[in-house]
């Protein structure tokens, strides 16, 4: 079968050099693939991380403190997901951090203030996320502007919507607690119930989490998408003239980081009965450094969802890890900023190492 529009096809392997028996090449072969994959450099750091704050602080080997670790994980991881699927497609969303507030602030203001079911508010937030993402997506075909000055310019105006907008509307700079409402209980058990697994429980987030990083897997390395996502990403000019339709592909990344925002605003709603209109901003540097730590590029075309779910695991355990070593919580914005550094360090180094071979 032919490979869809995007798809490289490995390169034909070389016979074996005088001395070299099939066997050892194919080792080497396995090994170079190995070490060429995204998230190689992510998982080192992740052991590395794991083992020092094990060593360091007796909490973090308690199976509740995994938990949550796991769970600080998943709210950074599931944003993680549509964030690393747009930077292998050679974008990035600075407004991601606020559209999480974005969507819950929907949410929570139309049930509230039009006293309908809140699942109406739930699918109200999930068209003012999509939307979000398609203006983004659109606005930069159509501009041909940097994804930078775009999205930085969503952020801004979603920042000042979401503040003005809530103390317009409720005369404070916080949503109302909507727990007495209808369907509060039933979209509760959707989007923040807990798991109970054994003496411990696991949010519900988690496993969301792990279902989006499958999915976005799938996609990446079983579907003509996943092959137009990477050709967009490495060089949009040559997909389109193979026939990846560049436009619509980007727009869909964009939504995609709009659901991924929807869901994520959800959790925060249900599980806090009510949303703070200026909370979020910083965020979306979490989420694209959880992806740049996991192996995607910058610049597009390389990257997985996997990688992006470790290093969405290292920041999960550095928020938490540091808590329990009764570390100063001040420092974890620096450990992030050194993990960041070393973890794209790293994965070059990898990446350079396996191509030398």
């Amino acid at each position: 079968m032919n490979a869809a529009p995007g798809l490289r096809e490995p390169a034909a392997q070389a016979a074996p050099a005088a001395g070299v028996t099939h066997s050892q090449a194919g080792r080497r072969s396995l090994g170079r693939r190995f070490l060429s994959r995204p998230e190689v450099g992510s998982l080192v750091g992740a052991v590395a991380v794991f083992v020092m704050f094990f060593a360091v602080a007796e909490p973090f080997r308690n199976a509740a403190s995994l938990s949550n670790v796991l769970y600080a994980s998943s709210t950074i991881g599931i944003m993680a997901v549509g964030v690393s699927l747009l930077m292998i497609g050679g974008e990035f969303d600075l407004s991601a951090g606020v559209g999480v507030i974005t969507s819950s602030l929907a949410a929570s203001m139309f049930a509230f203030e039009f006293s309908t079911n809140v699942w109406v508010g739930v699918l109200v937030a999930l068209g003012v996320s999509l939307g979000v993402g398609f203006v983004n997506g659109w606005v930069l075909m159509r501009t041909r502007l940097p994804s930078f000055l775009v999205t930085l310019s969503t952020f801004l105006m979603l920042q000042g919507l979401n503040l003005a907008v809530t103390k317009l509307i409720t005369g404070n700079v916080a949503t109302e607690n909507i727990s007495d409402m209808d369907g509060f209980d039933s979209a509760r058990a959707v989007f923040a119930s807990e798991v109970k697994i054994g003496d411990v429980s696991v949010k519900v987030t988690v496993f969301y989490w792990l279902l989006f990083v499958a999915i976005a897997t799938w996609v990446l390395l079983r579907t003509r998408v996943g092959n137009w996502i990477f050709a967009v990403g490495g060089n949009a000019d040559s997909a389109r003239a193979v026939g990846v339709p560049v436009k619509h592909v980007k727009i869909g990344l964009f939504m995609a980081v709009g659901g991924t925002a929807w869901f994520l605003g959800m959790h925060n709603l249900f599980a806090f009965n009510t949303v703070q209109s200026g909370a979020g901003i910083g965020n979306e540097l979490t989420y694209i450094a959880a992806a740049v730590v996991g192996g995607c590029l910058l610049t597009g075309g390389f990257g997985s969802a996997v990688g992006a779910a470790i290093g969405a695991f290292i920041f999960g355990m550095a928020n938490q890890g540091i808590v329990y070593a009764g570390w100063n919580p001040d420092w974890l914005k620096f450990f992030i900023g050194v993990t960041l550094l070393a973890a794209t360090l790293v994965n070059t180094w990898v990446r350079n190492r396996a191509a030398r071979r």
